[in-house]
């Protein structure tokens, strides 16, 4: 499907593919200062408080899955044997049994009939409880579900992406357990299964939503209180610029505040724009990239998503082989973590004081789902008493451990030198999931 760009100076750049940048006479007068990006390396910097927000996420993601798990079940339960290898598939740092054992007011635990050395668990009266909130919300909200999927797959170059693309990442788009068989269906307008030609099955957009076609980024300033700035960029006159937050001792870099003042003169690149004729090798495209992936991030519930899930989409959506490296040069738009042994990318506008900025009504009911599992872990068997009774506990979304302080930051390097300037690089290839 050949899209016309809105963007008249990527019509320009698609109808006049064999330009060079040296030529910048054919560009307006705001673009003159398009001499290309530096490359300044910058080592990464810990952020506690983001790291805080992956840890708990990823404990509460793995409780989830294993309760749709548990659902699914034909018997209404899972024995130890069932999960011994789910580990690594979970994204856990302990043994699937011993998490479980963690918390007693999501899991219960009992004998098998058969086997009474083999411990089976089934869920709590309160997880079902929350899972039928969860479920509603899903049904109240399912076209929100759709516009999320939609807008992944008119990123990508084909409209289509492999179902083993989609399943890891369902969670993080607020996807239904599921999805393929009780959601997709419904859209036979809008969704088809094919079959590629390696043999994956594989989910297809039919039909492109031009009111979908549009980024957060774009959204964001078009609904700014100061307009100005979106309105000069659809006509043509300006480009929009990302959202920073440096972490401390960046911003007063003087190498690092002229490189971020040259990309963020860049023409702006949609992320639904076709971006085939642009030099992959040029600083356009690696303003493409960064404006994609913070369009994904932002698609997500969590503003957040692993790595490897990007990297099993990479070459739908185009992106760079080394593309972790993105995060890493723009740690004013992305945060890169490696809690729970795994690579996780957040966007940082996606977070203010440890809280997540704009909750979704999912977040909160899975917000709700972690305060159950906390009190079953301070509390072990006492849990069950001590929760609230379960109309009021149904009410309170918020979650006690959520961090009230400021974000924190360590171990700046800036001209990228100094020891552990390329620590992110060396996970560029791991085999993580």
């Amino acid at each position: 499907m050949n899209l016309k760009p809105r963007n008249p100076l990527l019509s320009f750049l698609i109808s006049n593919p064999s330009y060079e940048p040296t030529k910048l006479y054919l560009l307006p007068p705001y673009f003159h200062q398009w001499r290309g990006i530096s490359k300044v390396r910058l080592k990464w910097v810990k952020n506690r408080s983001l790291d805080h927000i992956i840890d708990k996420d990823t404990e509460l993601k793995a409780a989830c899955l294993l309760k749709d798990a548990i659902k699914r079940s034909p018997t209404g339960f899972l024995t130890a044997k069932s999960f011994t290898d789910w580990q690594k598939l979970l994204g856990l740092t302990v043994p699937v049994l011993r998490f479980m054992r963690r918390y007693p007011t999501i899991f219960h635990e009992f004998p098998h009939a058969q086997y009474s050395n083999l411990p089976c668990f089934k869920l709590t009266d309160t997880s079902l409880l929350l899972d039928s909130q969860e479920q509603s919300i899903h049904q109240a909200h399912e076209n929100d579900a759709v516009e999320r999927l939609c807008r992944l797959l008119m990123m990508t170059k084909t409209r289509t992406l492999p179902l083993k693309s989609l399943y890891p990442i369902k969670w993080d788009l607020g996807l239904p357990d599921n999805f393929e068989k009780l959601m997709v269906p419904k859209y036979p307008d809008l969704f088809r299964f094919i079959k590629a030609s390696n043999g994956l099955n594989c989910l297809r957009l039919l039909q492109w939503r031009d009111d979908l076609a549009v980024s957060a980024l774009e959204m964001s300033k078009e609904n700014s209180e100061v307009g100005d700035e979106y309105r000069q960029f659809k006509r043509g006159q300006t480009t929009l610029s990302f959202p920073m937050s440096f972490p401390r001792g960046y911003g007063a870099q003087k190498k690092v505040r002229e490189w971020m003042e040259e990309f963020q003169k860049l023409p702006y690149i949609s992320p639904y724009e076709d971006s085939k004729n642009i030099d992959p090798n040029s600083d356009l495209m690696e303003k493409r990239v960064v404006g994609l992936l913070h369009e994904i991030l932002s698609v997500t519930l969590h503003k957040k998503t692993k790595r490897n899930y990007l990297r099993s989409m990479r070459e739908e959506l185009n992106l760079p082989h080394k593309f972790t490296r993105i995060f890493t040069r723009y740690p004013g738009i992305f945060y890169l973590s490696l809690k729970c042994k795994t690579t996780t990318v957040s966007l940082r506008e996606g977070y203010q004081r440890g809280k997540l900025v704009n909750k979704h009504p999912l977040t909160r009911v899975r917000e709700k789902f972690y305060h159950v599992m906390r009190t079953g872990l301070l509390y072990r068997g006492k849990g069950e008493i001590l929760l609230p009774k379960v109309g009021i506990m149904l009410d309170n979304g918020e979650t006690e451990s959520e961090l009230e302080e400021s974000e924190e930051e360590e171990d700046v390097d800036v001209d990228g030198e100094g020891e552990g300037s390329e620590d992110i690089s060396d996970f560029e290839d791991s085999d993580e999931v």
